[in-house]
């Protein structure tokens, strides 16, 4: 960016170009949600898609991502220290102060986006989740803030959402993330069900690989049906929007079951009658 003194409405519109060209990964941005909300929602989502992208950037050394993640989180401490300079900050601490946000909210993001560079690995299930209060329930909290109704049961309600789309992600993008060097899958599970490393790289899908992707995907529906009271509680400026998402969710699941857990071969995604049934879903359904 220029090195000038930035406006508070140039930092909106340079978060919401940089939204809008991530578009298919940010179903919060979409027009469904009231206009006079997307501005901050923009702000949340540039300073985590910036982090991620440091993260994320394959060929730079890990000793470089984590120093990048590093002045990101030196950027946050002067957003909250009211000396912001960089655009998305200048938008970020309107936001911030604006709804009152805690800065450990967005620290616990930068957490996650760390554990990408170091952690290729996780032992057991309760380590998955850990991951996940940092990368993914985050999210969640920080758009209920925004759209109000922020409380310690829709906290809690939609942890459980946020933490069942993540572990979405990560069984329809199994062979996507094993590609870089990452397993998402829990390798005590894969002991359970006597399913290697080794048969991972072969892209071996047997009777072991479908029972444990099975046994994935059905405690994965689970923490979908422990959030779904979130859709009906949620703010009516939001409810739409999160209908959506969950009913979303759910339908790669069922896309995961249709391929026979076969997701190394095939990677699970909604065509556009999905789409169009998601939200003529949403639109009618009650919970």
């Amino acid at each position: 960016m220029p090195q000038h003194v930035h406006s508070l409405r140039e930092s909106y519109t340079f978060c919401e170009r940089l939204a809008r060209s991530h578009y298919e990964n940010f179903p919060v941005a979409s027009l469904f949600l009231p206009r006079d909300k997307r501005r901050y929602v923009w702000s949340v989502y540039a300073f985590a898609r910036v982090a991620d992208d440091f993260a994320d950037e394959g060929d730079a050394p890990p000793e470089r991502r984590l120093e990048q993640l590093g002045t990101w989180e030196k950027y946050l401490d002067e957003c909250y220290a009211g000396r912001a300079s960089h655009p998305i900050f200048i938008a970020l601490a309107e936001t911030v102060q604006r709804f009152d946000i805690p800065r450990g909210l967005l620290a616990d993001l930068l957490t996650a986006f760390r554990m990408d560079v170091s952690t290729k690995r996780f032992g057991c299930f309760d380590d998955l989740l850990s991951y996940c209060r940092c990368s993914a329930n985050p999210v969640g909290r920080l758009v209920l803030l925004i759209f109000g109704g922020a409380d310690s049961r829709t906290f809690g309600l939609s942890d459980h959402i946020c933490t069942a789309l993540q572990l979405t992600n990560f069984w329809q993008d199994v062979a996507v993330d094993w590609r870089k060097g990452r397993l998402y899958i829990p390798l005590e599970d894969m002991t359970r069900f006597g399913y290697t490393e080794q048969d991972l790289e072969n892209r071996l899908v047997d009777g072991r690989f479908r029972k444990l992707m099975a046994f994935e995907v059905e405690r994965t529906r689970r923490l979908f049906a422990e959030g779904q009271p979130l859709l009906r509680e949620a703010g009516s400026s939001l409810r739409f929007e999160l209908k959506l998402t969950w009913h979303g969710g759910m339908r790669i699941l069922d896309r995961i079951a249709a391929l026979d857990y076969d997701v190394l071969h095939t990677r699970p995604a909604l065509s556009p009658g999905d789409k169009l049934s998601l939200l003529v879903t949403s639109l009618v359904h009650r919970s």
